[in-house]
């Protein structure tokens, strides 16, 4: 069998590459185990050396990797090569915190015994990494994985395979079966969960989605990360600066087509700013240029998918319906062969309607009028999902009233849809659990050894 990719632009094959066989994924988990028990024993500092040698890879291939990505998922190639800047920034980070993050804990002395805390490596990795930035989301686990002394086995989205590629080519060549890519099905994903010798599964995808993995990791009491799903909201309040704020919310809502798990995805504006908001809004959104994701000048690509039009479609009808309002947007692209969707710009959304709720993955920015910040905060928490929350003032201590009281990993203040490696990456709710980057994500991917020794065996 053969896995195609189909170019969300022109709906051509772009590139087809074959399912890896039950024997094929016996070797390959084999031969991450045994570089696992020679890698666990190499001195971190070599390990980071290493692991910095891998990531020039990625830096030599910057054109190639970047132009694969555009034409797989659609990304404008400005975009693609953008997430480079990201993809180094977490690599480094993470490499440089490293010693610290991994150093044992020393115990204070207690006479006639020595005591420490150890991170130990889990041992072989399963990274299944999303498309919608195939190269942030990989970089996530597999460098902090790597450094902590595990192998990694990835297996990348269907709509990204070649990015799998790419990172064994980095890394697996440094050291044979460190980083090894998988080509597998979900079937497989979960059967190779359920059935083989693993140490760790990271899964970063849709609720739906993670509920397998979970289901399928329970079986083998493993660790397991599951970033999932977002419904990041954003509040203008009163004190806002509007001309910083809009152009940032906007930006944070339609960069890479609203295909992000922390993209802005429902506006509450104070009503003092509301339909200042939605005039200026709609100015932003109208200036955004769709087209060949090759092409420099265009700022925003088609869907990965096209079955997120339906959705899309569906979402903004049923809204409408409850009283909603489209003041830009709101259709498919006319006479477009790829998935464009609109920049979409909907007012006067209900706080419980479905476009409110659950998740779009689209260039759409419903926004919804508040009269006060304790009726922002009611709205803002009234969801399932609970990755991020922005909140846009002036007053350092409205946002940490805010964040004292948001259902969110991460609560901004005049910022959004961005991941500072140095910070926590977590969910509540239905948007997962686990973290990655910071030092947290080293204590994700490594597990508590306990050194109890006695010392002393004279009985006075």
């Amino acid at each position: 069998m053969q896995l195609k990719v189909i170019n969300p632009y022109d709906q051509k094959v772009y590139v087809e590459l074959p399912f890896d066989t039950q024997s094929q994924i016996q070797v390959k988990l084999q031969k991450a185990w045994q570089a696992f028990e020679k890698w666990r024993r190499t001195p971190l500092q070599d390990r980071i050396a290493t692991i910095r040698a891998g990531l020039n890879y990625f830096d030599v291939n910057r054109d190639i990797i970047a132009e694969e990505i555009s034409c797989q998922m659609g990304k404008p190639i400005t975009q693609s090569h953008n997430e480079f800047a990201g993809f180094f920034e977490r690599a480094h980070y993470m490499l440089e915190i490293a010693p610290q993050a991994l150093e044992s804990d020393l115990l204070p002395p207690l006479e006639g015994f020595y005591r420490r805390i150890d991170r130990e490596p889990h041992g072989v990795v399963l990274d299944i990494a999303a498309w919608n930035y195939p190269l942030l989301i990989a970089v996530n686990v597999i460098v902090p994985a790597l450094a902590a002394g595990n192998s990694v086995l990835i297996k990348h989205s269907a709509r990204t395979p070649l990015c799998g590629v790419h990172f064994e080519k980095a890394f697996g060549g440094l050291v044979p079966g460190l980083v090894q890519n998988l080509v597998l099905s979900h079937k497989q994903t979960l059967e190779m969960i359920r059935i083989q010798k693993l140490g760790h599964v990271v899964f970063t995808g849709s609720v739906p989605g993670g509920r397998e993995i979970y289901r399928a990791v329970a079986e083998r009491f493993m660790a397991v990360g599951l970033e999932l799903g977002g419904k990041d909201p954003a509040y203008v309040a009163e004190d806002a600066d509007l001309a910083f704020a809009i152009p940032n919310i906007v930006d944070g809502g339609c960069y890479n087509a609203g295909q992000s798990c922390c993209a802005i995805e429902r506006v509450y504006v104070h009503r003092k700013h509301y339909e200042a908001f939605i005039d200026q809004a709609r100015q932003v959104m109208s200036a955004y240029r769709l087209g060949d994701p090759l092409d420099q000048a265009v700022t925003m690509g088609p869907l990965a998918t096209s079955a997120t039009i339906q959705l899309l479609d569906a979402q903004i009808s049923a809204a409408e319906k409850g009283g909603a309002r489209v003041a830009l947007g709101g259709k498919r692209m006319d006479q477009a062969t790829g998935n464009f969707y609109l920049p979409t710009l909907l007012a006067d959304v209900s706080s419980d309607a479905e476009i409110m709720q659950e998740e779009s993955f689209g260039p759409v920015l419903p926004v919804c009028p508040v009269d006060n910040d304790a009726q922002a905060l009611k709205m803002m928490n009234a969801s399932r999902y609970g990755l991020t929350a922005s909140v846009w003032t002036s007053d350092r201590q409205r946002a940490e009233w805010f964040a004292g009281r948001l259902n969110a990993g991460t609560v901004y203040q005049n910022r959004c849809d961005y991941l500072d490696p140095a910070l926590p990456w977590t969910g509540v709710g239905d948007s997962g659990f686990g973290v990655s980057l910071s030092k947290y994500g080293f204590h994700h991917l490594t597990r508590c050894k306990s050194i109890h020794f006695r010392t002393e065996t004279t009985q006075g």
